[in-house]
């Protein structure tokens, strides 16, 4: 009667091993999937501010070429001693390059051992397209950081559904086998192994859309 009465055990648990396994396996594949598109999104706004950081350094790049341009040829007229050509290039100076030529100006160049050679050594030349464009280029290190946590946490659940369709093959098992022992031992193994997997899975965020 006993032995009855553990084999009805081994087969109820091995039902409700079964349906919690099924839930679980099918729980674990939506985060996955849900994960990958989490992974996917993050990937496009990467490339966005990869495109937008390449737009303001190129921008960057230009500007700074107009600011060598037009200093070469204040240089040149300077060295001339064309006081009109002098006044015509430092009038068209760009705004964000003036300070740095102020400054530069008023370490006497000329005269002071040790000066700055140019303007563009001088701490005031700041371009606000430079900064932009190192500003979205750490923004897109962080979300390149984000893509490569997403596919972990995708990876992750990946995982979560093979061990847990390992728990169902032995839940499956455990109803196949004569031996009320050896029955047992592989439900047991596959609670053991559920419960071990539920409980990692339940470390991980959940990604959930309505």
């Amino acid at each position: 009667m006993s032995s009855v009465r553990t084999r009805d055990w081994v087969e109820i648990g091995a039902t409700v091993l079964l349906a919690v396994a099924a839930v679980a396996t099918a729980w674990s594949s939506y985060q996955a999937t849900r994960w990958n598109g989490e992974q996917a999104r993050a990937s496009a706004r990467v490339n966005k501010t990869r495109i937008e950081a390449a737009r303001a350094a190129g921008l960057a790049n230009a500007q700074q070429e107009v600011d060598v341009a037009t200093f070469m040829q204040w240089v040149d007229s300077y060295a001339r001693d064309d006081a009109k050509l002098v006044s015509f290039y430092q009038e068209r100076f760009r705004a964000e390059f003036r300070p740095a030529f102020n400054a530069w100006i008023a370490t006497k160049p000329l005269k002071t051992e040790g000066a700055p050679l140019t303007p563009f050594a001088m701490p005031q030349y700041k371009l606000a397209a430079r900064a932009e464009a190192d500003r979205l280029d750490v923004t897109a290190e962080e979300l390149s950081a984000e893509v490569r946590q997403d596919i972990q946490r995708s990876s992750n659940y990946v995982l979560g559904v093979v061990l847990f369709a390992v728990a169902l093959f032995f839940a499956g098992m455990s109803t196949k086998l004569t031996a009320l022992g050896l029955r047992k031992a592989v439900l047991v193994v596959g609670c053991v192994l559920f419960v071990g997997t539920v409980v990692w899975i339940a470390t991980f965020p959940v990604s959930i859309a309505i």
